[in-house]
């Protein structure tokens, strides 16, 4: 792949979670393009598979791992399998997350009149205990276990380095999806404290927080049928300053800088915005 400049990870060993979506599929490839033997996870095998063998084609070094980021068990087999095929981790990107309507509000704003409910409106009230825990702990517990995971292989390695994926919700709490944006907060707050609790050990703990770019996982929300941006998309739009969404290219030359201990060596606890101005601009 094309990448904005390159480092040297020949001889190193990258776990990626979430590896088969759109942003950090990308990740992966750019690690893979620097030399490094990269471990797809995903809890979908077939989507690490994918990126995976598209590394693979173009004379990379990479295996699709089926792992589930909330499951010890899976994450230990999985473990098993990236030491025994690639060699232990040097490099984790915890990229899985997500968020599920159950933690989502119908409206931006609560109105009395929207009381008591029902009549498929979701007012804060109706909330889903069961919605909101799966969605914190899909982004939090599941950037946690991967590091409990891994990072026990990274200790003491020249060049070990944690990146966590955060977003803008942990700057500023988006409308409606407060499970998202309250563990995306809780990610970028581990991220502070784990940099500060493996200092002694060799190992750096960073975080990219995206802006918005467009994933599987939003496209729906955020585009209509024939291609146009929804109402949603438009608002976002508004309070981006570029005036557009980021491509997922634009996310890979922090990736590698905060990678290269040459170019970042001191660079330690930090959470990166990369979202085109939106974190700077106040609305008006």
């Amino acid at each position: 792949m094309n990448l904005p400049f390159r480092i040297d990870l020949k001889d190193k060993t990258a776990v990626v979670t979430g590896g088969g979506g759109v942003l950090c599929g990308a990740f992966a490839k750019a690690l893979a393009a620097c030399g490094a033997k990269v471990a797809v996870l995903d809890l979908r095998k077939e989507n690490a598979d994918k990126v995976a063998e598209k590394i693979n084609n173009t004379g990379g070094t990479a295996i699709g791992v089926k792992a589930d980021v909330l499951d010890k068990d899976s994450l230990t087999a999985a473990h098993a399998k990236v030491n025994e095929e690639l060699g232990s981790c040097d490099i984790l990107i915890n990229g899985a997350g997500g968020n599920h309507p159950k933690g989502t509000t119908s409206k931006e704003y609560l109105f009395k009149e929207d009381l008591p409910g029902g009549d498929g409106l979701t007012t804060f009230f109706d909330l889903d205990p069961k919605g909101i825990e799966f969605v914190f702990n899909l982004n939090f517990i599941g950037t946690l276990l991967p590091t409990q995971t891994f990072s026990k292989d990274m200790i003491d390695k020249e060049g070990a380095v944690v990146i966590n994926i955060s977003s803008m919700n942990a700057f500023t709490p988006l409308t409606k999806i407060p499970a998202y944006s309250g563990a995306k907060a809780a990610v970028s707050n581990f991220t502070q404290w784990l940099a500060v609790h493996m200092s002694k050990t060799g190992i750096r703990v960073n975080a990219i927080a995206p802006g918005f770019f467009l994933t599987d996982q939003n496209r729906s929300l955020l585009t209509n049928n024939d291609g146009s941006y929804t109402e949603r998309a438009e608002k976002i739009l508004s309070q981006t300053p570029v005036g557009r969404f980021g491509e997922k290219e634009e996310l890979i030359g922090t990736l590698l800088w905060l990678v290269d201990s040459n170019a970042s060596g001191f660079v330690n606890g930090t959470v990166i915005p990369v979202d085109g101005g939106f974190s700077a601009y106040s609305g008006v």
